[in-house]
C-alpha cells in the first residue's frame, strides 16, 4: 500500500495537540492537508480515534467519501458546512457526525489521524460507526497515512 502524508499546521507527529483543539479549549477541529493520493483514487476516508481510552478504543472523527480533489480539511471543519455533497460524516464516540477533540481522563493518550484512499465510494449512510466503514473499505485500500498527535489534560 503507497504512503499518503497526513500534516498539520497546529502540531507535528507525535507532538501535543494545542489545548483549543481539546474539550479543554474551544474543541475545534485541527487543520489537516494531505498529500500523495495515488492515481485511480475514487475517495477518501479519516478516522480519528484514542487507542488509549479506558474502553480500548474512542472514535473523535469520521469523516468518507471526501473527493479526491480535496487536499486538506480546514481549522474548525464543519460537518454541516462540508466543502463537497458527497463527504459524509460517521458517528464519534459522543453519537455525533462532528469532530470532539482529546479529553483523556488520565495519562497523555495517543490521537492517530488516518487517511485512507480508496478506489470507489461507499454506499455506507451517514452516522454509520468506525467498524462499520472499516468493513466498507476492506479490500479497496490504495494507500494510507496518519497523523499522530499526544494529549494529556493539566
Amino acid at each position: 500500500m503507497e504512503p499518503i502524508q497526513i500534516q498539520s499546521s497546529a502540531f507535528t507527529g507525535q507532538t501535543s495537540i494545542p489545548s483549543q483543539y481539546t474539550c479543554d479549549g474551544i474543541n475545534i477541529s485541527p487543520p489537516l492537508s494531505w498529500s500523495g493520493i495515488p492515481a485511480g483514487t475514487k475517495s477518501i476516508a479519516l478516522i480519528c480515534d484514542d487507542p488509549d481510552a479506558p474502553s480500548g478504543d474512542w472514535v473523535h472523527w469520521i469523516l468518507f467519501n471526501i473527493p479526491p480533489t480535496v487536499h486538506s480539511l480546514k481549522e474548525g471543519f464543519s460537518y454541516h458546512d462540508k466543502p463537497s455533497p458527497e463527504m459524509v460524516g460517521g458517528k464519534n464516540g459522543r453519537g455525533q457526525l462532528e469532530y470532539t477533540g482529546p479529553c483523556p481522563p488520565s495519562r497523555t493518550h495517543r490521537y492517530f489521524f488516518k487517511l485512507f484512499a480508496l478506489d470507489r465510494a461507499l454506499a455506507l449512510p451517514e452516522g454509520c460507526s468506525k467498524q462499520e466503514l472499516l468493513n466498507a473499505m476492506e479490500g479497496h485500500m490504495l494507500a494510507y497515512g496518519e497523523l499522530v498527535g499526544l494529549y494529556r489534560r493539566k
